[in-house]
């Protein structure tokens, strides 16, 4: 169980951490509105983390199975699409930190509490890279592999509550935290560690492999 949980806590941290689009509008919401409000978008975008995690743990266990005999070309995959990610995160971030008006903003129309939790919810869902990254972390690991039913819901959960405390960093820091981490360079200091946190990812299913 421990080992799910800390699987998940990683997988969640690495995927929440790049200050993106998503987290920058978050930022200047809670700015705008209130704190309530700026925790509740944060809980959207942890919800859909969380959820996605969870599919990609029941989904990627059961596909395990049947998969057994591939499990070798999968993991290496896995390892290649993990380091695609770093890759691109970074690559990203260099460019918007060498080039501002490439970056993704905006403030949009305050909302309350209920509203911003749906919104950021729905705009998290529809980030199709959320679902690769767990999906690859779920298919290559011999970690996750194997989780019982409890232990893909600590997986879940782990990984929700890791995006949950970033996203309510993010939000409860207010416009000062804000100012410096949606900034040029907090912008590429985050991407930068998520790159290194999840090329860390792939390096241990290599390691882990028979």
């Amino acid at each position: 169980m421990s080992t799910a949980l800390i699987a998940g806590l990683l997988a969640g941290y690495g995927i929440a951490m790049p200050v993106g689009g998503v987290a920058t509008y978050l930022v200047a919401l809670t700015a705008r509105t209130s704190l309530r409000t700026g925790a509740c978008a944060a809980l959207g975008i942890a919800t859909a983390d969380g959820l996605y995690a969870l599919v990609a743990a029941v989904g990627g266990t059961s596909l395990t199975r049947l998969t057994a005999p591939l499990m070798t070309p999968l993991r290496w995959a896995s390892v290649l699409v993990l380091l695609a990610l770093a890759a691109w995160g970074a690559a990203v971030a260099i460019r918007q930190y060498r080039d501002p008006g490439t970056a993704v903003g905006g403030t949009g129309t305050p909302l309350g509490p209920a509203r911003a939790y749906a919104a950021l919810l729905g705009l998290t869902l529809l980030n199709p890279a959320t679902v690769i990254y767990f999906a690859a972390l779920v298919l290559g690991g011999r970690t996750t592999a194997s989780l019982t039913g409890p232990e893909q819901a600590a997986f879940a959960l782990a990984a929700f509550m890791a995006s949950a405390s970033w996203q309510l960093l993010l939000a409860g820091g207010g416009a000062a935290l804000g100012r410096v981490l949606t900034g040029r360079k907090g912008r590429l200091i985050t991407a930068l560690a998520s790159s290194t946190l999840i090329t860390g990812l792939a390096v241990h299913l290599l390691a882990a492999a028979p």
